[in-house]
This record gives C-alpha cells, structure tokens and sequence, in this order.
C-alpha cells in the first residue's frame, strides 16, 4: 500500500485542472449497458472506482478499451450477473442493477457491506424498481432482480428518511428509458451527476425530462444507440482544492469547473472570510486564503445545499480557523472518523449527535494519521499541508479511488508532498 508524506508549511500557488466527475462517470459507465452499440464517453477519471466499473463492465463481458481519460465500451453481449470479487469492493457498483435489469430482464448483483460513514441501504433502489414490474429475492448474498415481461412505466416515489437518493434515481431513470409506458420519478435527487447521467441517456436515444429537479419524467423507448460523451467536472475535487487553498493557500486557479456547482461550497468559504473570484465565463476559479479568517457554521443537505462530500474538508479548515465553528452533517451524521486523527494532530473538536464543535487552534503538529475513508483522507491532507512537520497519512487507496493523480497536482502548486511505498 502507498502512503502519502506532507511536508508542512509550504504555501500553495498556481493553476490546476480539475478532472471530470467520478460520481458522473460511474453510472454513466453502467448505463452503457443499455445498448449494444459502441459508446464512448471522455474526461473519465483515472481513480480505482473508475477502473472497478470498468473491471465489472469486461466482467459482465463488455469489450472496454480505456486510453487517456477516454473510455470506449462496446456491451452487445452480457451476462447479467455482475462478478462479487469485484463488486464487493465499491458500493456504487449497485447502480448496474437499473441497466442490467432493463436489458436482459434479470440481474444479479452482491449486495453492498457496511461502510465506515455509516448505514447506506439500497431499499430505495429495490422499491423503486419493483414499483417498475420487477421481482426481488435475496439469496447467498446477492440481489436478485427479474422482469420476465419487461418493465413498466410508473409512479416512482424514491423519498427517504435521510433526503433523495442519487444513485436510487439514477437506477430507476436507466432502468425507466427501456421500460414500456411513462415513468414519473418523484423526490429524485437533483445532483449535476444525476443531470449529466440524463443527458448521456438522451443523447442515446431515451427521452427523459425534469433531471435536476424533484421530478424526473421518462418516456420508455424500445432501443438505445451509442454516442460520445463529455463528463462534467468533478465538484467535489474543486471544492477539496478551493479548501487547501482557502487554508494554505497564495492564489489558487482552478481551470475547468462550473461555478453554479459550487455555489454552496464558494459561499461556505466567503463566509469563513476567504475570496473566492470565477471568471466571466464561470468554468475557472481563483481562491486566496483571507487576510482575517472567521469561525462559520455548516449543514450539509442534498444539493444545491452544502454536499456532505466536502463536510471533512470545511472541518479540516475550520481546525486552525480562530473563534469555534460548528459543522453539521444531517446526511451521514456518522461521517466524522477523521476527527479522531484531526485531534492527533492538535484539533479541537467536540462531537455530539451529528456534529463536530470546532474551536480553532493556532497551529497543528505533524504526526501519523490513518485515512479511514475518500473524504476523510483528503481532509487529513489538507490538515497536514499547514501542519508543522511531516505528516504521514497511511491507506493511501482511500484517498485514490476518488481524487485523480492527487499528490501530482499538491506538487504542481508547490506544496512539499511525496506518495512512498509500505
């Protein structure tokens, strides 16, 4: 395993480009199950949860040919049992249940395991699509979904006790654009990713409206064709970078981002009292840490409110944010096991039911931190850049599955950082 060593203290400076979406492109990947034509979709990060989907997509016995970012799928003859050894290592892997089932009307998928940012069960997925025709047994491990008749349009409610779910929409719209009849999807998600994977379907062919609102509308077709893609930027990844450079940073330039989905994030930051400036056009960013940064309180919600995905990253720069700062997380109210290493190296944090109290220190010490999760692991970085010494973050492939060629774009703004091997 790889670990990554952040010599601290050095401030960050220059431009990067951010890289397309991996939470876009991973059921984008699935969805090119839908048809027996070539797709080919660009801008597809090189992280370990891209090149899972790709290892099920060949597993599932789709001819993949992956050459830099751009990846080229041919899936005109499938199985529909997704492979275990590979499924069990990414939740999101659930998400070939929608195509799977829409195509071959049966599928076979592991069901995920638990997950250290807490209880994440598909029911909604389930309900879903049995609201569309589909037939449910659990047996060995494994979901087993199956529509001998095909699917069929219908009223789709996918509202839960933690907010819509993304990947629950996205399996209900794949699944909805092969189904007979009209599916109307309500309490979908209304993330950029759920968005992106709908354009990608129409320009397949489907028919599918209102993506990006609380009600989706899928208009069934009998075939879907190929096409070629772009997937939008990764949010997640340029707003973990306008964090480091809200925290240690002399003016960071992001190139390639879109500035209404990070509209939560650039206001989370402007009200901690840093600058955050977007350039005419809206697809560039420049951040500069502020001269009197201010204390500030978070919430997480479904978007376009603050995304959970950058709640670590606020907390991380909150640590040494004089005043006390509170940071709420109402989607996984457990998602906060990077504060038990934050503290390793000098935070002052208080957690209670869902929240972390954040009471600002001057400065955080180097020491051994152990990544426990995707965005737990970039907040320890961030931490560790501004940290006196040299940090060592171990699980590394956390840290990978999500953030592209990471500590090459620390490098390229300047910061000290150096991936070693155990």
């Amino acid at each position: 395993m790889d670990k990554l060593l952040v010599h601290g203290g050095t401030p960050i400076h220059g431009t990067i480009t951010i890289s397309g979406s991996k939470n876009a492109s991973l059921p984008i990947l699935a969805a090119t199950l839908l048809t027996e034509e070539d797709c080919v979709i660009r801008r597809v990060p090189d992280v370990s949860d891209t090149n899972y989907m790709v290892q099920i997509l060949t597993g599932l016995g789709s001819d993949v040919e992956r050459f830099s970012g751009t990846v080229r799928v041919n899936a005109a003859d499938i199985t529909d049992t997704a492979p275990y050894d590979i499924v069990r290592r990414m939740r999101a892997s659930v998400c070939m249940m929608g195509p799977l089932l829409a195509r071959k009307h049966r599928c076979v998928v592991a069901l995920p395991g638990g997950c250290v940012i807490g209880d994440r069960p598909i029911d909604l997925h389930i309900r879903g699509l049995e609201a569309l025709g589909a037939k449910t047994e659990v047996a060995g491990g494994n979901v087993i979904l199956s529509a001998p008749g095909g699917l069929k349009g219908a009223n789709v409610d996918l509202c839960g006790d933690n907010g819509p779910t993304v990947l629950g929409t996205d399996n209900v719209m794949m699944a909805a654009a092969l189904a007979e009849g009209t599916t109307t999807i309500t309490s979908a998600a209304c993330e950029p990713e759920v968005v992106d994977l709908a354009d990608f379907l129409n320009s397949m062919g489907a028919k599918v409206s209102g993506a990006g609102t609380p009600v989706i509308t899928v208009e069934g077709v009998e075939k879907l064709h190929g096409c070629v893609h772009n997937v939008i930027p990764d949010r997640i990844e340029a707003g973990t970078f306008m964090a480091a450079a809200a925290l240690a940073g002399e003016g960071v330039t992001l190139r390639r981002v879109n500035e209404g989905h990070l509209a939560s994030i650039s206001q989370a930051l402007r009200k901690a009292g840093h600058q955050v400036h977007f350039n005419d056009t809206g697809d560039a960013c420049t951040v500069h840490r502020g001269e009197t940064p201010m204390p500030a309180e978070i919430v997480t919600e479904p978007y376009p409110g603050y995304p959970t995905d950058m709640q670590a990253q606020m907390t991380a720069l909150f640590v040494t944010t004089p005043g006390t700062s509170v940071v709420v997380d109402t989607i996984f109210p457990q998602r906060f096991m990077h504060c038990a290493e934050l503290k390793r190296m000098g935070a002052d944090i208080t957690l209670s039911e869902g929240k972390a109290i954040i009471t600002g220190v001057k400065s955080l010490s180097a020491a051994p931190v152990m990544a426990s999760d995707l965005r737990a692991s970039a907040a320890l970085v961030l931490a560790a850049l501004t940290a006196k010494g040299t940090t060592e973050i171990n699980r590394l492939y956390h840290i990978d599955r999500g953030y592209e060629h990471i500590d090459e774009k620390l490098l390229a703004l300047g910061a000290n950082v150096e991936r070693v091997r155990e």
